[in-house]
């Protein structure tokens, strides 16, 4: 066998095995997340008659007002939102989403979870919190349980609505339903139990750590990249950047612009570090969700 096709054999089993890797942690997220979205429902929402956003907010709606099974609700909402994302997004990401959420009909119709609390405002936190987590960790495994952000995305790419601003809008409907048809106690309660799912969303997707881009403009750039890198022990990339005008005038030479990533509770060291060295460094910082390979995850800094 020549060594071209035992390279190439070699990167095929490679990709593979890496193909292999990543469905097994989809599989895994994706049944967390229907396992922890059905303990928020069974246990604290439904039998409370407490809303949550988005289309599961719709199924939950709907349950109330016709006295149909929850579990048909849920996959005839989603059922528009995963055809949407078929088209939009992928093939693959429709029938993980699919799969999800009939597994999370399934589990809705068949478990029975006793009561925990009577303390409303415990359900409607609670309820959030195990509804959020499990959508969080369904997104994690690459599907959706609750489709409201598909039809988002398709939205904004036809309007000038953002996607944050088209479930912003379709909540508020929601609650101003729940205000009309049920009542302005349980609409409220809902708006508790979305906050709580929100947050829980964003904390399973971006994580407790969090991440920060910083970018350095200095005429002292090898020193703050060799602090950086040598004394903080962080990854940085250093950019050819053309001159241009600021408070110190035009440049004549180009200079260099570095870029690192940090976690948010690096960033007042690394900038009290630049400062030293160049207190009239132009640093700028924009939030990251998440990294990938690098030196971020390997070293903390010291």
């Amino acid at each position: 066998m020549s060594k071209q096709i035992k390279h190439a054999l070699n990167n095929v089993i490679s990709t593979q095995k890496l193909i292999f890797r990543q469905n097994l942690k989809d599989i895994f997220f994706l049944a967390i997340g229907v396992t922890m979205a059905s303990i928020g429902l069974k246990g604290f929402l439904l039998p409370n008659k407490f809303l949550d956003g988005g289309a599961m907010g719709v199924s939950l709606l709907l349950e109330i007002i016709t006295r149909f099974d929850l579990s048909l609700l849920i996959v005839i909402v989603n059922l528009p939102f995963i055809l949407i994302g078929a088209k939009q997004i992928s093939i693959p990401f429709a029938v993980k989403s699919a799969l999800a959420i009939f597994t999370l009909a399934v589990l809705v119709h068949f478990i029975q979870i006793p009561s925990v609390t009577n303390d409303k405002l415990l359900i409607s936190v609670f309820g959030g919190f195990f509804l959020g987590a499990g959508i969080g960790f369904a997104m994690r495994g690459g599907a959706v349980i609750d489709g409201t952000e598909v039809l988002a995305i398709t939205v904004s790419r036809k309007s000038s609505l953002s996607i944050g601003d088209f479930i912003a809008l379709f909540n508020v409907f929601l609650f101003i339903a729940a205000m009309a048809l049920i009542n302005v106690e349980t609409a409220m309660y809902s708006m508790l139990t979305y906050l709580s799912a929100s947050k829980t969303v964003d904390f399973i997707i971006n994580g407790i750590e969090g991440y920060i881009g910083v970018m350095i403009v200095s005429d002292k750039s090898d020193e703050i990249r060799h602090m950086i890198t040598y004394n903080l022990g962080r990854g940085v990339t250093s950019f050819k950047a053309d001159k241009g005008f600021g408070s110190r005038g035009e440049f004549e030479d180009g200079g260099k612009i570095l870029f690192c990533v940090v976690t948010r509770l690096e960033v007042t060291k690394i900038i009290l570090e630049i400062e030293k060295i160049d207190q009239r460094a132009f640093v700028v910082q924009h939030t990251i969700s998440d990294t990938k390979g690098g030196m971020i995850k390997k070293r903390p800094m010291h």
